[in-house]
């Protein structure tokens, strides 16, 4: 039954909402999720893949967070593939292809069985205000619901628009309405709204498809799961191939003969498309000298013939999208099922939100997802399960939960959007994150385990298991540094077999295991106390003290980095009065209201010399302060 009050609502079924809705509740929080169909829940609007790069990353965090995204992506998965395999770990990243269907059916699985938390099947059409500060929503079906916190994630349904060449149809996703009455309701509380565009290439019949022509990509064996939780990943637990193959002179002489029925340039769309996942009239004018363009079959699942073509989302009408496909090799007699399109939606610019994903103008209302200018599953369920927290913490009167830039790639991916904000859909790489070497896939769980922890989201029993891990590898690595082995013939005649260079003078195994050729199991040959481990446990042991210099250097700009971070800026501070300001980092400083200096420098148009000024002014008022309550005293 539904009641008329909850502590926290959360607008969205999508990877954003589940992600919210799931630690909200987690958290003790009475919560309801809203959206117009149960049956959408986790729903893969475009390819049926987690992860890649930078974004394995982010589910990796996500999942060490106590989210579910890395738990359903390893049940529902057809491939697992480590990408960057052969670089350092610093860059690389899990992905895996899912079935589309079971990840739904596993992440509907979960929500209908979290305590305290509730499903409504209606549209929300308006958010109630009082004083700046959010106390519930307006539904089609179900009048008013009241709430302290609530969660908006609504995806790309804000004023969503479908376009497939000229013809124009109002839509969140194909077949499904948009929410442009919610669109409006947020416009009237004050916040503004842009609009951007992503969009989908056809789906194929794969009975249709001549593989032959192509090159397949096979798992990695043996898969290695996302999630920490996940031990293995079953040997029953069938896995697909994808396929790889290339557009022809053919498809780009068909495409440009009708460049000019493309929504974004006929003039029909002027929202700012995806830079990183472009459409295929994009590529051709991007990129015109280029002669082929790759295209990644993606299977859609085990009980389905349906393929993703990844590499030809495209916004072109029908019938020029029958003739462009069939002339990519393998494709040419292909029965497409259903027709790519363009989607234009509102975005709320993210300057407008604290690092917590509240907004700034209205208390208690949060926003993730799409709906803040990202792209991706990933990046959406990063901000889902941040604003989910911060949701709950708010409703129980704590701080709020504002994850750093040198501690996670969640906490990038928001401080980007707050304090620079984006004109395009923001997209997650490894290269926007600087901490990298310390900021890696395989110590996610480390790195988040205790918020995980303190906030309730994942049992004793995993956080025990994660703090044994660590005990275990540090022990090593402690163990390795003191072992010291001497030059004698047995040691370098072994040495010798292992293809590594001769030692003349006393050696730890720690510098032993530095040198590129050996490894944490050679190091058994020459101490036999040392035994086999788990490969996780190998991998970061091995890591630790190869990159050891590296990693040292990073650490020491990160206590640099906190140092700035750590100057707290009153949020009733008057820019006005320090007059060494320019007027318009007056305003930049205003407009953005950053909470510590870190932020501030990280604002666009922000200079070092601001900084100084900025620093020089707090630390006085910080001295003046100090003084007044000396003499009070």
């Amino acid at each position: 039954m539904i009641k008329k009050k909850y502590d926290c609502i959360v607008v969205g079924s999508g990877h954003a909402g589940c992600e919210a809705a799931l630690a909200s509740s987690k958290m003790g929080c009475k919560t309801l999720m809203i959206n117009l169909r149960f049956d959408t829940i986790g729903e893969m609007s475009c390819n049926p893949a987690i992860g890649g790069v930078g974004k394995g990353q982010l589910v990796k965090e996500i999942d060490a967070l106590g989210g579910a995204m890395g738990i359903v992506a390893d049940k529902s998965a057809i491939q697992f593939r480590l990408l960057n395999s052969s670089k350092g770990q610093a860059v690389r990243s899990s992905r895996c292809q899912a079935d589309r269907e079971l990840y739904k059916k596993y992440m509907q699985e979960l929500i209908k069985s979290q305590d305290n938390l509730g499903f409504l099947e209606d549209k929300v059409v308006g958010i109630i205000v009082k004083n700046n500060t959010v106390k519930g929503v307006e539904t089609l079906g179900g009048g008013n619901i009241y709430c302290t916190s609530l969660v908006v994630a609504a995806g790309t349904f804000l004023d969503g628009r479908i376009h497939i060449g000229p013809k124009i149809t109002e839509g969140g996703r194909i077949n499904e309405e948009n929410s442009s009455e919610l669109a409006r309701s947020m416009r009237d509380i004050g916040l503004e709204m842009v609009y951007f565009k992503t969009g989908t290439p056809p789906r194929i019949d794969g009975k249709t498809i001549d593989f032959s022509k192509m090159q397949a990509q096979y798992s990695d064996n043996p898969p290695v799961p996302f999630s920490f939780r996940t031990k293995e990943i079953p040997r029953s637990q069938k896995l697909l191939p994808c396929h790889i193959t290339h557009t022809s002179l053919e498809t780009f002489d068909i495409i440009k003969a009708n460049m000019h029925l493309s929504p974004m340039y006929s003039g029909q769309i002027h929202a700012t498309g995806v830079r990183y996942c472009p459409s295929i009239e994009d590529k051709l004018k991007k990129f015109p000298d280029k002669k082929t363009h790759q295209v990644f079959l993606e299977p859609e699942g085990l009980d389905t013939d349906i393929y993703y073509p990844n590499g030809i989302s495209t916004g072109l009408p029908g019938e020029v999208q029958e003739k462009f496909v069939r002339t990519i090799k393998g494709l040419e007699n292909v029965k497409i099922t259903r027709y790519g399109y363009s989607i234009e939606h509102g975005v709320v610019p993210p300057t407008g939100l604290k690092p917590s994903l509240e907004t700034k103008k209205i208390n208690n209302l949060f926003l993730a997802g799409q709906i803040n200018g990202t792209t991706g599953y990933e990046e959406a369920a990063g901000q889902g399960i941040v604003a989910g927290i911060n949701a709950a913490l708010k409703v129980k009167g704590k701080d709020p939960f504002i994850l750093r830039r040198d501690e996670s790639y969640i906490g990038v991916l928001i401080d980007d959007l707050v304090t620079k904000g984006t004109e395009e859909p923001y997209r997650m790489f490894t290269s926007r994150v600087e901490y990298r070497l310390i900021v890696r896939e395989d110590n996610a769980d480390k790195r988040m385990a205790d918020y995980a922890y303190k906030f309730g989201l994942i049992k004793k029993k995993d956080y025990d298991e994660v703090k044994n891990k660590y005990q275990l590898i540090d022990k090593q690595i402690k163990y390795l540094e003191s072992t010291k082995i001497r030059p004698n013939a047995a040691v370098n005649n072994v040495l010798k077999r292992l293809k590594s260079s001769e030692i003349r003078k006393v050696t730890s195994l720690s510098d032993l295991l530095k040198r590129p050729e050996m490894s944490f199991a050679k190091m058994a040959e020459f101490d036999e106390k040392i035994t086999s481990l788990p490969k996780d446990v190998v991998d970061q042991i091995e890591y630790e003290i190869k990159y050891e210099g590296f990693i040292i250097r990073q650490k020491k700009d990160v206590e640099k980095f906190r140092h700035i971070e750590n100057i707290k800026i009153p949020k009733d501070i008057n820019y006005d009065e320090i007059h060494s300001l320019s007027k318009e980092i007056k305003q930049k400083l205003k407009y953005f209201t950053p909470q510590n200096l870190g932020q501030a420098n990280r604002i666009s148009g922000v200079t070092p010399a601001s900084i100084s000024i900025l620093m020089v002014y707090l630390k006085n008022k910080n001295y003046a302060k100090e003084k007044v309550k000396r003499n009070e005293q």
